[in-house]
């Protein structure tokens, strides 16, 4: 009976929030078209074909506008009102059978976030996983796929409510792959991020330093360590992994729900110019 009404409140907490999720999004629109609106006006252009049949009622909405209040909220504070409050709980695990090159791989997944905990995965379903999970307050969940030994997936999961990325995996280097590297370093990380430049990724994962870059709609993963050699230099040491991660697609729900959670963005590889399209970056 107690698992019941869990379930049916989850299902209720999880409707309203992608029904706020949606009215954003379609309050958002009409925002960007009252600015084109806007623009054309003060510019005394012509208007844009797209807001030329509601231009009158745009005008309208014109002018009511304001700033609005620092108080506003949306979506992105439900997801992440802790952040810079509590520290988030990353639990990291594979897909099912994993060979011993994926446990070695999760492993040094599970380093590069401070504070992340790895969980043999055997066999779990991912509805009882993402349950417990939510249960424990976790925060994000991590999950490693392989083919044939190689790493070449990953997913994360961020809970309660969502969102979920699906990325693949290209050119990974994981640290047992280097001889003599040593230990790795368990301090806080430095995050650079460079070239997160799109309403997409900025929505859409130290002694150590962690650099992501973005280049042709790609991740580029580098994990550091530095030292300064004098009062104006540092030397940067890099400890791995190493890998880049192309995104391919977003859904709103969690993992146990993906079957019937709402695209948010997929990267649909055959679409005229997709390969000229910068989805991450703008530049």
């Amino acid at each position: 009976m107690y698992l019941c009404l869990q379930l049916r409140r989850e299902a209720r907490l999880r409707k309203e929030y992608l029904y706020r999720k949606a009215q954003e999004d379609r309050l958002r629109t009409i925002e960007e078209k009252k600015q084109k609106l806007k623009g054309a006006l003060d510019e005394n252009r012509l208007l844009p074909t797209e807001v030329r049949k509601d231009a009158l009622q745009l005008q309208k909405l014109l002018e009511y506008d304001d700033e609005g209040a620092e108080g506003v909220s949306s979506h992105m504070d439900d997801e992440y009102k802790w952040a810079g409050v509590e520290d988030p709980k990353v639990m990291v695990t594979t897909s099912r059978d994993p060979s011993s090159r994926l446990k070695m791989f999760a492993k040094e997944v599970k380093l590069m976030f401070p504070g992340a905990q790895r969980m043999n995965r055997g066999n779990h379903e991912i509805t009882s996983l993402v349950r417990a999970c939510k249960a424990n307050n976790v925060t994000d969940l991590v999950i490693v796929h392989e083919t044939r030994g190689q790493p070449d997936g990953l997913v994360v999961c961020h809970l309660p409510f969502g969102p979920t990325a699906y990325f693949t995996l290209y050119n990974v280097v994981m640290r047992h792959d280097v001889p003599d590297i040593g230990t790795m370093s368990e301090a806080y990380p430095h995050l650079i991020f460079h070239n997160f430049t799109s309403r997409l990724v900025k929505s859409n994962v130290l002694s150590p330093l962690l650099i992501h870059t973005v280049n042709k709609n790609l991740f580029y993963s580098r994990h550091h360590t530095y030292k300064k050699t004098d009062h104006k230099n540092v030397e940067l040491t890099e400890v791995g992994p190493r890998f880049e991660m192309k995104l391919y697609m977003i859904k709103l729900g969690t993992l146990e729900n993906e079957s019937t959670a709402d695209v948010e963005w997929r990267h649909h590889a055959y679409t005229h110019t997709s390969k000229k399209k910068r989805f991450l970056s703008v530049e």
